[in-house]
């Protein structure tokens, strides 16, 4: 037989804590019993007692799940699943100053693609008082013939409040210092060819599609400079 062949014979050693391992177990755990939000769970010690280890590998992996929102203690009931944050980790960690440029790029391109596809919730929610809101806005940055960050960020904030989803409306949110730090590093800001209030006149007497396609006029100028300028992203092993 030859050498290789008895090499590959031999399983790697697994890296991971003892923590790791019950945290895995306890996630399939979890699922395969289909808990849900409110539903009590067994205490520390019939968990270390089923899965053979000691209290404290046990707790150290609970205190996963309690940072992440998966699991929680209340008085009198116990542990219990919670109904995660789902973004709440997200956003402890998104702060343009501590994430490097290809990240930024990348969660700029993000929110560039979720913009080109709102048109789909906003036909089916938008309201007349809506426009009107958003209209305003338009205007106020139409007196200014100097392009301005916060105008930017006004109209296309109130076009996620629009779509009536508060997960995505909290995503924006949480997009904006990232949003303002990239645009305030453009040397030269560049208007798209369809402006402010002609998206606000679209929505008024246009059409879905038609919404589409001034979105991605709009944001042309931003997808333009990705082309001619992307961050060299590290190779992957």
């Amino acid at each position: 037989m030859q050498e290789n062949n008895l090499l590959d014979s031999i399983r790697p050693i697994s890296t991971q804590t003892m923590a790791e391992v019950v945290e895995a177990r306890l996630r399939e755990y979890f699922r395969t019993q289909s808990f849900k939000p409110g539903d009590s769970l067994p205490t520390e010690v019939e968990l270390a007692q089923a899965l053979g280890v000691s209290r404290n590998v046990v707790r150290e992996a609970l205190s996963r799940f309690r940072m992440l929102g998966i699991v929680e203690t209340k008085k009198k009931k116990g542990m219990t699943m919670s109904n995660p944050d789902i973004l709440g980790a997200f956003e402890k960690v998104l702060d343009p100053l501590i994430i490097d440029d290809v990240t930024l790029q990348d969660i700029f391109e993000l929110r560039l693609v979720l913009e080109t596809g709102l048109a789909d919730l906003l036909y089916i929610r938008k309201t007349d008082k809506e426009i009107e809101e958003l209209e305003k806005i338009a205007v106020a940055e139409k007196s200014s013939n100097k392009f301005r960050v916060q105008n930017e960020i006004a109209f296309h904030g109130k076009l996620y409040e629009m779509t009536k989803n508060n997960t995505l409306k909290r995503f924006q949110t949480m997009l904006l210092p990232i949003f303002a730090y990239v645009i305030t590093q453009e040397e030269k800001p560049i208007r798209g060819k369809v402006s402010h209030m002609d998206l606000v006149n679209i929505l008024k007497k246009g059409t879905k599609e038609d919404f589409k396609e001034g979105m991605l006029a709009h944001l042309q100028p931003h997808f333009d400079r990705l082309q001619k300028k992307t961050p060299k992203r590290p190779a992957k092993i």
